[in-house]
């Protein structure tokens, strides 16, 4: 695969708690590679510093072959989406996307046929002439996603833009996503804390930790082989049980449960909770330990609480104890 952009080194300090340290990080042309991590990782502060809103202290940042770490912003071949939109009140659709073009002197018609096809694209077309307060949050990112489109960057980068979405529609703005993106053939750097959007919409993951990055791959495999503990307890569920000076990982899908008699088994069932498709478990160990099952709701009626229970684990992940 053709490497689009390449980091190297990259260092932003805030503080001696706070921002990126010897950060390494290559990005494929034409993929969705995503920075996850908890509140306070440097996952924005790596985007801001390659769309040139944060200078950094030390490192490199390649894109397409040039080193880019000491344009300003607007000279980047970079175009930014942020969690506000940011679109101009009190200007017309149009003129929030027109906006950059005239910078650029782009032609008045080879404008508006580029707007036209990108909000075609987006599923805008017809909202040229309103204003972004007659749309709702889940179109204003539509036009926001758009706006930056049409300039033609080489890279997006994407800082949160679902988070002030509700569930639902957060949902379908990640599907839009991921088809803009094939149907525009760019190359996507995005931003979140939700682990479950990055599962959903990324080529690949970058899983940030204080400051560095502890585990990058494709999303199955930072979910069946997390690279230490940390990354295992931020991607999805998993029970961690301390056994003779190590933590046994299991995820909760992966406990195999079966009913049996109380002299069979010290465990036992504590909680019954549906939650649509599937219904959750909690068993209680011999020794006061709770680990989380996942079972299908056919099943469900095999267990009642207090009810002792044979208990298996597959695909455990071993650590050290914590």
């Amino acid at each position: 695969m053709k490497e689009k952009m390449v980091i190297q080194g990259l260092t932003k300090k805030f503080s001696a708690t706070e921002g990126v340290e010897g950060i390494n990080l290559s990005v494929y042309e034409n993929e969705l590679l995503t920075l996850l991590g908890p509140s306070g990782c440097g996952k924005t502060t790596i985007l801001r510093a390659v769309g040139g809103f944060h200078k950094i202290d030390s490192g490199t940042i390649l894109l397409d072959g040039m080193e880019i770490q000491e344009l300003p912003p607007e000279k980047r071949p970079t175009g930014m989406v942020f969690q506000s939109y940011n679109l101009w009140p009190h200007m017309t659709i149009y003129e929030n996307m027109a906006f950059g073009l005239k910078l650029r002197k782009v032609p008045r018609d080879r404008m508006q046929k580029d707007i036209m096809e990108m909000l075609a694209m987006v599923n805008m077309d017809g909202s040229e002439k309103k204003y972004p307060t007659q749309l709702s949050g889940g179109q204003q990112q539509r036009i926001a996603i758009a706006r930056a489109l049409v300039l033609k960057p080489s890279l997006l980068l994407l800082d949160e833009p679902f988070s002030a979405l509700d569930a639902k529609i957060r949902g379908q703005m990640r599907e839009e996503l991921k088809r803009i993106q094939k149907e525009a053939g760019i190359t996507v750097v995005f931003v979140t804390h939700d682990q479950e959007e990055a599962m959903a919409i990324s080529d690949r993951i970058a899983v940030l930790n204080r400051g560095t990055i502890e585990q990058i791959g494709q999303p199955t495999e930072i979910y069946d082989s997390p690279a230490n503990r940390f990354v295992a307890g931020f991607i999805g569920e998993m029970n961690f049980m301390e056994a003779e000076g190590r933590t046994v990982a299991v995820r909760p899908e992966d406990v195999m449960l079966s009913p049996c008699q109380p002299e069979e088994s010290d465990y036992r069932v504590i909680q019954i909770m549906p939650l649509g498709h599937y219904v959750q478990i909690l068993v209680q160990t011999p020794e006061n330990q709770i680990v989380k099952a996942f079972i299908q709701k056919e099943e469900a009626g095999n267990y009642k609480t207090n009810q002792p229970v044979l208990i298996n684990f597959i695909n455990q992940k071993n650590f050290a104890a914590s």
